[in-house]
């Protein structure tokens, strides 16, 4: 009884101390309506949604058809494929902006001590950092993305929440205790997405913290400095020695330095100048990205008209 009491505290606090959060997902033919706190909704249409949110991180993936590495966007699996022992054969290094044009500023998820670090332990691998929180406590959004992933897990990580990042990272929020995020949700960061718990298997409550890149998990200490609250540094160099079992932040210049032998291939800004007969999707396709991706860097929505004669930005 007492058990269910602080139970309802705890709903009562949630509601009350998050203006929107989502509540729950009502899925149709045509998409998803998701409900909010704040009785408002919104309706989501994913039927041409690829999965993937940054075309030129997939283009220097695969650039050939040799080895293909999808964005499969799946709604009810964890990850898919683990593709280390791919990444692990790069030749080239790819240069990830990790602060993008569509985020304020990076969130650290919470305001807590480092309990456990990526790497061996106790004879396990351990994919991410463990920081400690108490149950109820406040879980936020490290950079802008979408939810791919709000559900529990039974694989271990209890109630999970997993964000695809513009930056083509995935975060991956474990052993909450409630869940404030619908699947498919827009979220911008510092945005909450649930609440510090101590589901799944976990012997005390923390959240379990992981950055993934195409399924392959790297140490989250390569790219945030956990003490301070802050990104290490606005670029991330992606080589094959990220994806090496226990590498530590200190190897290979803690993912910021480029390894020997590596080429360092970075983005340049380029434009389309829109012609008769230009449609956002036909853009997306002729220029390797999605209409998702064109509407975030030009700041319109999929609906918008545009215009002949106009130079939309495709990377």
């Amino acid at each position: 009884m007492l058990k269910s009491f602080f139970t309802f505290l705890l709903v009562c606090y949630s509601f009350f101390s998050y203006s929107q959060f989502a509540l729950d997902t009502v899925k149709t033919k045509k998409g998803a309506i998701v409900l909010f706190s704040n009785n408002t909704w919104k309706y989501v249409l994913e039927e041409s949604f690829d999965g993937i949110l940054n075309g030129y991180i997939n283009s220097r993936l695969n650039p050939d058809t040799t080895v293909v590495f999808p964005r499969d966007w799946n709604n009810d699996v964890c990850y898919s494929k683990d593709y280390t022992h791919l990444l692990s054969s790069m030749k080239d290094t790819i240069w990830i902006c990790v602060n993008n044009e569509f985020d304020d500023k990076f969130c650290i998820p919470f305001n807590g001590a480092v309990t456990s670090r990526y790497g061996y332990r106790k004879g396990r691998y351990h994919q991410g950092i463990d920081i400690d929180v108490e149950v109820g406590d406040t879980i936020r959004a490290a950079w802008s993305g979408k939810v791919r992933y709000s559900k529990f897990n039974d694989g271990g990580f209890g109630n999970l929440v997993i964000i695809r990042h513009y930056n083509g990272l995935e975060s991956y929020y474990a052993h909450l205790d409630q869940l404030l995020c619908a699947p498919n949700q827009e979220v911008k960061s510092g945005d909450v997405i649930g609440l510090g718990g101590n589901t799944g298997h976990s012997f005390g409550s923390h959240l379990h913290f992981e950055l993934r890149f195409y399924d392959a998990p790297i140490n989250p200490e390569e790219v945030i400095d956990f003490e301070n609250h802050v990104c290490k540094d606005e670029n991330l160099l992606v080589h094959k020695h990220l994806f090496t079992p226990g590498v530590k932040a200190s190897d290979y210049g803690g993912g910021t330095k480029v390894p020997r032998s590596s080429t360092v291939t970075a983005p340049a800004k380029k434009y389309h100048k829109v012609r008769a007969g230009d449609t956002l999707s036909s853009i997306a396709t002729k220029n390797n990205t999605t209409i998702s991706q064109l509407c975030k860097l030009n700041g319109i929505r999929q609906s918008s008209v545009i215009q002949i004669g106009r130079s939309l930005r495709v990377r």
